[in-house]
């Protein structure tokens, strides 16, 4: 809900968003679960209350059945954003939700449209989240799979095809009457108008390509910051990422279009999610007469890198970075052995998060609560990243990067190849707390100061979400302004959970009140017990 009470009671007149979570239990066809979770506000800021992040380990504790926790945040810019559970594997289970936030009062988006649709892309498996945790820690590895099914607002298609009559397919004919809750939801528009479609991927694996029936897309917006419009045929959207396009009803009103979606990056071996938009003049039981579009294949990577340059800030909707950085990190993504269990790391540590919240213990200086060693900053010159790991071994860490406040910082994402040769894959990054500055691609292994020279320090993209692609890097530049500790991780699900992330802090010492059941856990619950009140 939207506390629109005027603000935190000062008079301001912000925006705020509030939500109590009572968490208790819930019982499926093979067992008992205690339902312990966190709620991330993915692309949320979170600007002054970093306790709100929804972070379990790093921002607050757990919320264990029977306890209550309050969100509420500063809702300081407009976009399209989603919520998922951040705790274990939570948003594989299903544990998210759209989050729009519409422009203030008075105030109207660079662009027009007649309405607007939400479509919240999603993957699915028929295995539950408890199994797939317990195969991805074994010995032998146990990988999750493809998934079973894609998603559009939750729904799909499996063991049927909404589009059989005009598809080359042995499957059935999926009959739906339209009141089933798995029915695609039908998009109902008028002729010659214009849509805002806002999409938002928060997919555990699937990188994905939407595109709709002989209809053309304009991108406006990317993670909630307004682009230079441009047009497209069809859309990459990673994990993590979201977009509005605007979609103009101009075909014939007399017949019905597909809405696709399907895997990119990956081997697909899922079928295509579907759904319809409906023009207003002919009957929503009309299917298309013709196939769906089909999705590029799926590893034409210049493709997508050709996406992601079309990708610039709409001019005066945001400042250009800082010319110059005061601190990089350069981070290797490898595939590793720890204890013969295969795990991801970054510059060969394995994130594992400690026990106790590191909001509060930076905030109370507690000396035992995880490694206060910086992790490595870079990676051995010698490394080459186009074959497997000469040592398969790396060690787990639960250490975290510290920023001196309002520094500019760069991190240099460089993809390598996994355990297997001839093996490297998408990692889609988000950054929590931040959006930054996407300053290029490149592929290979990242040159100082060559490579430097292709950034785009002029007009570079604002995201929260970025992805490096095969065997190549990524360049990001923020600014560490945001009080707090903040999560920085790969956004396939499994990757987060086999130790692909690293941490990241800055100006904690700058917090007042941290609220006392953010922090009832670890070692900060041991000193709260008898310190009721610290700030």
């Amino acid at each position: 809900m939207v506390d629109d009470d005027g603000g935190d009671g000062d008079g301001n007149d912000e925006c705020f968003f509030s939500l109590v979570l009572n968490i208790g239990l819930f019982m499926d066809s093979e067992e008992i679960h205690v339902l312990v979770l966190c709620i991330h506000w993915h692309g949320i800021r979170q600007i002054g209350t970093p306790w709100a992040d929804g972070t379990a380990g790093v921002s607050q504790c757990p919320i264990n059945p029977g306890e209550t926790f309050l969100y509420r945040f500063l809702l300081d810019k407009a976009g399209t954003y989603f919520y998922h559970g951040h705790y274990g594997m939570q948003r594989s289970a299903g544990l998210y939700g759209s989050l729009i936030v519409d422009v203030a009062e008075g105030e109207k988006e660079p662009f027009d449209y007649d309405g607007e649709f939400n479509l919240l892309l999603s993957d699915w498996w028929h295995r539950s989240i408890a199994r797939q945790e317990v195969g991805l820690s074994s010995v032998p590895f146990r990988w999750i799979g493809e998934p079973q099914s894609l998603l559009i607002n939750g729904r799909g298609q499996f063991n049927c095809s909404v589009a059989a009559h005009v598809s080359n397919t042995s499957t059935p004919q999926c009959k739906f009457r339209g009141n089933e809750q798995c029915a695609p939801q039908i998009l109902h528009v008028l002729p010659n108008k214009t849509y805002r479609l806002r999409i938002a991927s928060t997919t555990a694996l699937s990188s994905l390509n939407l595109a709709i029936q002989d209809h053309k897309m304009i991108v406006v917006e990317a993670d909630g910051n307004y682009v230079e419009p441009f047009e497209v045929e069809d859309i990459d959207i990673y994990s993590g990422e979201s977009y509005s396009v605007l979609l103009k009803t101009n075909q014939k009103p007399s017949q019905n279009y597909w809405i696709a979606i399907g895997v990119r990056g990956r081997k697909p071996n899922t079928p295509q999610a579907l759904t319809i938009v409906n023009y207003n003049t002919t009957s929503t039981s009309k299917l298309p007469p013709s196939p769906p579009p089909v999705t590029p294949i799926w590893n034409d990577f210049a493709r997508s890198k050709s996406f992601a340059n079309r990708l610039f800030p709409l001019a005066g909707s945001s400042a250009p970075p800082p010319r110059q950085h005061h601190r990089r990190l350069v981070l290797l993504n490898t595939q590793n052995l720890i204890d013969g269990r295969i795990k991801w790391a970054i510059n060969n540590v394995s994130l594992k998060v400690s026990g106790t919240p590191y909001l509060g213990s930076i905030k109370f200086n507690l000396k035992t609560a995880f490694d206060h060693r910086s992790p490595p900053e870079s990676f051995p010159k010698e490394y080459n990243v186009m074959e497997p790991p000469v040592n398969p071994n790396s060690t787990l860490g639960d250490g975290i990067y510290v920023f001196k406040f309002n520094s500019t910082i760069d991190v240099i994402l460089q993809n390598s190849n996994a355990l297997e040769r001839n093996t490297s894959e998408i990692h889609p990054w988000h950054l929590h707390g931040h959006d930054f500055w996407v300053l290029g691609y490149g592929e290979g292994k990242f040159k100082e100061g060559e490579d430097d020279e292709k950034f785009n320090l002029k007009n570079p993209p604002l995201k929260n979400t970025a992805v490096v692609f095969p065997f190549g890097w990524t360049a990001l530049r923020f600014v560490a302004d945001n009080p707090g500790v903040w999560f920085f991780h790969c956004h396939i699900e499994p990757h987060l959970h086999m130790g692909m992330g690293v941490l990241f802090a800055e100006g904690v010492n700058r917090l007042g009140h941290v609220p006392r059941e953010a922090l009832l856990c670890g070692l900060t619950g041991k000193m709260l017990m008898t310190a009721p009140n610290p700030h």
